[in-house]
């Protein structure tokens, strides 16, 4: 699937600003935040490069396992506002993926949204994704069996209001992943900022 456009990209960056806060009654600590890295998403490792794209496959799973995450992942599709999806505010919080992006291992960015916290019940999946370095790896798990592997080479924590969209839903021409919760300082209302992590395709295996 081609990157996002139109009103696929408008929604996905409302979602931005709207997505993985956890809901009214939040019970974990205020920040998913922290020095973010000052690596363009441009910049990766050399032998990202050259991995070719693989098939299209619905993601099914997703390991990061430098913060212990390892989630099953639900579709993601958009709402009756036109915003997107999020995963539901429950015990057991799972990853989503955004189904108007592209799977991962096609060219473009993969979006996957996820919860820094779940209301009463906690943390949510995406709780320490800020804490994340370049170079760590993240797997994603395909229905057709695959693995596609990316690395990380971008975290960053920006303000709701300066959200990148272009740089987080734009074209780019090799396979890459984009990874969204909440962050920063936490306020009635919710949290202040997103986090966002780049990553670009490594490898892929059956």
């Amino acid at each position: 699937m081609s990157p996002l456009s139109g009103r696929a990209l408008a929604a996905a960056a409302l979602a931005a600003l709207l997505v993985a806060c956890g809901g009214p009654g939040a019970t974990s600590g205020s920040s998913a935040g922290g020095t973010p890295a000052r690596t363009p998403s441009s910049s990766v490792p050399p032998a990202a490069k050259s991995v070719p794209a693989v098939g299209r496959s619905t993601p099914v799973r997703l390991r990061i396992p430098a913060i212990g995450v390892d989630t099953p992942v639900m579709k993601l599709g958009l709402a009756a506002d036109g915003s997107v999806q999020v995963p539901p505010i429950a015990a057991h919080d799972r990853a989503g993926w955004y189904e108007h992006s592209p799977t991962p291992g096609r060219r473009g960015p993969s979006v996957f949204l996820g919860h820094v916290t779940v209301g009463a019940y906690g943390d949510g999946v995406f709780r320490h994704l800020a804490e994340l370095h370049r170079g760590e790896k993240i797997v994603t798990r395909l229905e057709n069996g695959t693995a596609a592997v990316f690395a990380v080479t971008d975290v960053r924590t920006v303000a709701k209001a300066d959200f990148p969209s272009d740089e987080v839903y734009g074209n780019v021409n090799r396979p890459e992943l984009r990874l969204i919760t909440c962050g920063g300082k936490r306020t009635g209302a919710g949290y202040l900022d997103n986090v966002i992590v780049f990553a670009a395709l490594s490898s892929a295996s059956p």
